[in-house]
C-alpha cells in the first residue's frame, strides 16, 4: 500500500501513458477513442449556450501524476452557473495559459461541472496511490475541464477514494462544497477536530451546499453551531446537527444574533452587508475569526484585468484585515482549494456516519439545462446532481 506522501507530483515531464493505448479500459470499445459525449459551452451567456455533443475531445494524460476518470455522477454548484456567464474568465484564462501564448477564447469548447464521482480508467506513470477500476471522487479546479462529460482527466493529488457507503450520485454531492468548507474552516479558520470542542461557530447561510456540509463537520468535531436560514429550512438544519437556528425572514437577523453569546468563528456564505454587523458578534481579543467565501477577487480581475484586479484585491483585504484587527478580531477571505488529502479525511467521516450527503434533486445526462435552471433559482436545500452513466456495469 502506498500513502500520498509517496507521490511524485512532477508537472514538467510528459507521460508516456499520455499516448493512446489500446488496452485502455473503455465502456464502449477496446479501440483508442478520440471523442466522447459531453455538455459544452462555446461562448459565455445564459442557459442557451449549453450544447450537447458526442464529439468532445477525449481527455489525455499529459503529466505522469494524472489519471483519467470515467464519470458516473457530476455535482453542480453556483460557480458553474456563474462560469457559464463568464465569471472569472480573466483569472482562469491566466491560470490555464500563464504565458498568454494561446488566442483569446482558447478555453472553448468548455466543459462545466466541479464535482465528480466515478472510476479510474487509466493512470499516469508516477501514480502509485490509485489503480485502474478504483472508485474515486474529486473536486475539479475551475480552470480545468469539468465533469459534465463521460471522462475527465485530473491530477492524482486532487482525487480520493470514494466513501464505500455512498452511491456515485450521493458521493458527487460532496467534494466541491467539502473542500471549500475545509479550506475556509481548517486552512483559513484554523479549526481542527482536536481544537473544536465547545467552540461557538456561526454559519451565515446554512442551507446551501457549503453550509450543510460545514454544519455537519464542525458539529462532528464538538462545536456548538448556530446557523441562519429561512424558516422552512429550520427542521432540515436541526436534523444535520445545528444547535441554534435563526430565521432571516423574520426581520433583521443581526438583532437576534446580537442577543446570543459571542462566537469564536463566523463563516459567511451570504455576503452583501453582513460585514457591516457580523464582526461585532465575535469574541474580541481572543483569536476569533470572520471568514467570508463571498469575495470580490474574481470580479476585480474580470473588471480591471489580472494585474490591476489583483492589486485592488490585495489593497481591499489588507485594509479590512487591519481595520478589524484593531478591534481585536481577525478578518479573512476563504477560497476553494482542491485537495485529495482533505477528501481522504472527509471520506473517513462519511464512512463513520458523521457526515451524510444532502442531495436535493437528481437529473439525467440529457437534463443538464434543467439542472442549471434549478441551481440558478437559488434557495437550495443541498446539492443538484447529474447522473452521467449508470452503476459500474459498463466498466
Amino acid at each position: 500500500l502506498f500513502s500520498r506522501s509517496t507521490f511524485n507530483f512532477t508537472n514538467n515531464l510528459p507521460a508516456a501513458s499520455g499516448l493512446c493505448e489500446c488496452g485502455r479500459l473503455l465502456s464502449t470499445s477496446s479501440r483508442c477513442r478520440t471523442v466522447m459525449p459531453a455538455w459544452v459551452i462555446d461562448k459565455y451567456g445564459s442557459n442557451e449556450v449549453l450544447r450537447f455533443t458526442k464529439n468532445a475531445s477525449f481527455p489525455i494524460i499529459n503529466y505522469p501524476n494524472e489519471v483519467i476518470v470515467k464519470v458516473f455522477a457530476a455535482g453542480l454548484n453556483p460557480i458553474d452557473v456563474a462560469m457559464r456567464g463568464g465569471y472569472g474568465a480573466a483569472t482562469l484564462s491566466m491560470k490555464r495559459d500563464p504565458l498568454n501564448i494561446k488566442q483569446s477564447g482558447s478555453e472553448f469548447p468548455l466543459v462545466l461541472g466541479r464535482d465528480v464521482s466515478g472510476v479510474i480508467m487509466e493512470c499516469g506513470l508516477d501514480v502509485k496511490y490509485f489503480r485502474e477500476r478504483d472508485e474515486v471522487w474529486a473536486a475539479i479546479p475551475p480552470w480545468k475541464q469539468g465533469s459534465l462529460a463521460e471522462f475527465v482527466v485530473l491530477s492524482a493529488n486532487e482525487v480520493s477514494h470514494k466513501p464505500k457507503c455512498l452511491s456515485h450520485i450521493e458521493a458527487a454531492a460532496i467534494p466541491y462544497v467539502a473542500t471549500t468548507a475545509w479550506s475556509a474552516l481548517v486552512n483559513t479558520g484554523g479549526l481542527r477536530k482536536d481544537n473544536c470542542a465547545n467552540k461557538r461557530i456561526l454559519i451565515l447561510g446554512g442551507s446551501g451546499g457549503v453550509g450543510t456540509f460545514a454544519v455537519q463537520m464542525v458539529k462532528a468535531w464538538g462545536a456548538h453551531v448556530t446557523v441562519t436560514c429561512s424558516q422552512n429550512a429550520e427542521r432540515f438544519l436541526r436534523g444535520l446537527g445545528a444547535d441554534h437556528v435563526v430565521d432571516y425572514t423574520a426581520g433583521p437577523v443581526e438583532e437576534p444574533l446580537s442577543a446570543l453569546e459571542k462566537f469564536d468563528l463566523i463563516l459567511d456564505n451570504v455576503g452583501g452587508d453582513t460585514e457591516r454587523w457580523a464582526l461585532k458578534l465575535l469574541k474580541p481579543w481572543s483569536g476569533s475569526k470572520f471568514v467570508t467565501l463571498v469575495t470580490p477577487f474574481m470580479q476585480n480581475t474580470d473588471r480591471l484585468g489580472v494585474a490591476d484586479g489583483m492589486m485592488q484585491t490585495a489593497a481591499t483585504v489588507a485594509s479590512k484585515a487591519l481595520k478589524h484587527l484593531m478591534k481585536g478580531v481577525h478578518y479573512r477571505w476563504g477560497f476553494f482549494a482542491p485537495s485529495g488529502s482533505a477528501l481522504d479525511e472527509i471520506r473517513d467521516m462519511v464512512d463513520a456516519k458523521q457526515i451524510r450527503p444532502v442531495v436535493e434533486e437528481t437529473f439525467s445526462f440529457s437534463q443538464v439545462p434543467q439542472a442549471f435552471e434549478k441551481v440558478e433559482k437559488g434557495h437550495a436545500r443541498g446539492k443538484t446532481v447529474v447522473q452521467i452513466s449508470k452503476g459500474g456495469d459498463d466498466v
